[in-house]
């Protein structure tokens, strides 16, 4: 029994798997019949699993019509429909090494010897069925339930890349993937904006959308492209490999993904996997996905298929940036600023690359606009180093039993009762000095974006807090060696290093010792705009609210946060001790480095070999610029380094100036 349902009766497994079916076969009709989806593919198929492993641990549940049986969906009226001479099918996944390292287990099983493979992108498309006659296309089809699918013969003839006429006079049945490139999506998109008409989700809907077009002129305008990828019949002699079967198709005038590889071992298809994982955005197609086949046609035909995929392939997929998980419980973490955050406690699921258990859901407001209860099945999503958030709620999965959320007056990590701010969404602790708050504030002045003392982390803090060695920021710098081997688990080597790194950061720069101070509204890039404009720690503190208002960057919030924290009496003595143990460099002001970048705003994308980020946000700001981390129609530059994201991406369709690590150098030079 899987660990999905080790816990579940027959009963509620039993309404779980009904209300399942419903909702997948519903999205699934909106999927491949309507092509207007409501949920994303990795949802859904996360949905798909849980329903998988409920019939495997319940085989009673299995049903003639249940969504896992079947391979695709119906037929729309409005093309004729084409029977398959070949049946069509879908290739099973795994989401990791330790999956496919099964799969390649139960196949040396079978066979008795160790297969080699063939790697392909798994393109992000709409599938599709060619058939030609003394080499002559004479009929096109969609997948449809994998027995009958629709005639687009006449849409995909205005496909450039895909020939009419075959390079040999033979009778063939080859199967393969439609694309729209991301930029024709873009235009596409931008075009039906501007006539008010429903955008496409993505280039998928918008392929398959297009080729299902009754206008073969509107498709003709789309510039779809297409790989083949597989030969279902053919009049020549078969080829014995797969690679071979590739390399045929190519000679016969089929477009082929160039992005082929035959492994000899697993390892080499792992490393094919983790070769593409991160450089995948960098095509002009999605992929999102590997798909692995034993190479050899002989051992394909011993494995043969089950009800509804081939036993010698699998899809290896890239790590979901969305999943469906369970909601156990909804609560409360208090910030360093005295913000308290909803955050729900999940069932673990796999999300982009690791396991999840928590997720954000912001404040009080998101929780009532996305109705999230304890109990729900929710969607969730993640994208490069975001917080996983709740994004929606399966609401026609809920049984009944699932509980509201409500704010409680108390909570414990704040000491006492909470509050709503005035005119925001957030709720706040009215103590603000409580113990959670302060640890969090004073493990964030030793963090890496303010004093970066190495070694003194959030435990370590805590530690000291619990022996009353440490107070308030200003106390590690009057630590002693033997305060620090009262301490569990220190040494002499550890107390010695821990002082050591502590003493090395006695000099800081102002943005960092702004930063450090822990004020509400103000990070690190208000702090770099509050350095400029005073140089020194004195002016700063001095200044008036008419004056940090007048700071481009600083308004009216900014500026009442900082002087209402100076004029708090415990923050003063506070920063009075503080001053006595470090010195804070005057920042300078290059009037020549202002002029270049001023008024600029810089992202940063991908790994420079020259500097770290850091290194290179410093550069940017000591030349008058600002740097933001994500791409908008206000940005005016993208430095790209190597394996760059979806930045990029999105940088080149906004037409933002992109540098590279060399021209970005050559200019701060």
């Amino acid at each position: 029994m899987t660990k999905l349902s080790r816990n579940i009766t027959a009963k509620n497994a039993e309404n779980r798997a009904k209300k399942l079916r419903e909702l997948l076969t519903h999205h699934g009709y909106r999927y491949y019949v309507l092509d207007t989806p409501e949920i994303s593919d990795e949802a859904y198929d996360a949905l798909m699993q849980e329903l998988l492993l409920l019939e495997a641990d319940f085989p009673k549940l299995k049903t003639h019509d249940s969504p896992t049986q079947r391979v695709g969906g119906k037929v729309l009226e409005g093309f004729s429909k084409i029977v398959h001479e070949i049946p069509q099918w879908s290739f099973d996944n795994v989401f990791s090494k330790e999956e496919f390292t099964l799969f390649h287990e139960r196949i040396k099983k079978t066979i008795g010897w160790e297969s080699q493979y063939v790697a392909e992108l798994k393109i992000d498309g709409f599938k599709i069925v060619l058939t030609y006659k003394d080499g002559v296309l004479v009929s096109a089809g969609t997948r449809g339930d994998g027995a009958v699918g629709e005639n687009v013969t006449e849409n995909v003839r205005t496909i450039r890349s895909i020939p009419l006429r075959l390079n040999k006079k033979i009778d063939c049945i080859v199967e393969g993937e439609i694309w729209l490139p991301k930029n024709e999506f873009e235009r596409i998109n931008k075009e039906r904006e501007k006539n008010g008409e429903a955008v496409f989700a993505n280039p998928r809907n918008a392929a398959a959308g297009s080729v299902r077009q009754l206008d073969t002129s509107a498709v003709a305008k789309r510039k779809l492209d297409c790989f083949v990828y597989d030969i279902a019949r053919i009049s020549l002699t078969e080829p014995i490999t797969q690679f071979n079967e590739l390399t045929l198709l190519k000679e016969l005038g089929f477009p082929v993904n160039p992005h082929r590889k035959l492994c000899k071992t697993i390892e080499e298809v792992v490393s094919y996997w983790d070769t593409w994982e991160p450089k995948r955005e960098k095509e002009a197609y999605l992929i999102d996905g590997v798909v692995i086949k034993v190479n050899a046609r002989s051992e394909q035909e011993l494995l043969g298929y089950t009800a509804k995929a081939p036993r010698f392939g699998v899809a290896y997929k890239f790590p979901a940036e969305e999943a469906t998980t369970l909601v156990e419980d909804i609560q409360l973490q208090v910030g360093r600023t005295g913000v308290v955050t909803p955050v729900a406690h999940l069932y673990p699921v796999r999300l982009a690359g690791s396991m999840i258990s928590r997720a954000t859901l912001h404040n009080e407001d998101q929780i009532k606009r996305l109705d999230v209860r304890i109990g729900d099945t929710v969607i969730l999503r993640k994208a490069g180093d975001v917080i996983p958030e709740v994004i929606s709620v399966l609401i026609k999965l809920r049984t009944g039993k699932e509980k509201p959320y409500r704010f409680p007056e108390y909570v414990e990590a704040c000491g006492g009762p909470i509050e709503r701010i005035p005119g925001m969404a957030a709720y706040r602790c009215v103590n603000k000095n409580s113990f959670t708050q302060l640890r969090r504030r004073i493990a964030y002045f030793s963090s890496k974006g303010a004093f970066n003392i190495d070694g003194l982390g959030p435990k370590i803090v805590e530690a000291l807090m619990k022996a009353e060695l440490v107070s308030s920021p200003d106390d590690f710098f009057t630590l002693t060696k033997g305060d620090l081997l009262t301490l569990p688990n220190f040494g002499e080597k550890s107390a010695d290093n821990l002082l050591y790194a502590i003493n090395e950061r006695r000099k800081i720069s102002l943005p960092r010792f702004i930063t450090a101070l822990s004020i509400d509204h103000i990070g690190e890039e208000t702090a770099h705009d509050l350095s400029r404009a005073f140089y020194t720690i004195d002016a700063l503190t001095h200044a008036s609210k008419e004056e940090l208002v007048a700071v481009d960057g600083v308004g009216e919030v900014v500026a009442e946060s900082f002087v209402s924290w100076i004029k708090n009496p415990e923050h003063k003595a506070m920063l009075n001790r503080l001053l006595k143990e470090v010195h804070v460099e005057i920042e300078k002001k290059n009037v020549q480095m202002e002029k270049k970048f001023a008024g600029k705003t810089f992202v940063l994308t991908g790994t420079l070999s020259s500097m770290s980020r850091d290194e290179a946000k410093a550069k940017i700001r000591e030349h008058g610029g600002d740097v933001s981390s994500s791409v908008s129609k206000e940005t005016d530059y993208l430095v790209s380094g190597e394996e760059a994201g979806s930045k990029l991406e999105k940088a080149t369709q906004l037409g933002i100036k992109i540098l590279s690590e060399a021209e970005f150098l050559k200019i701060i030079k």
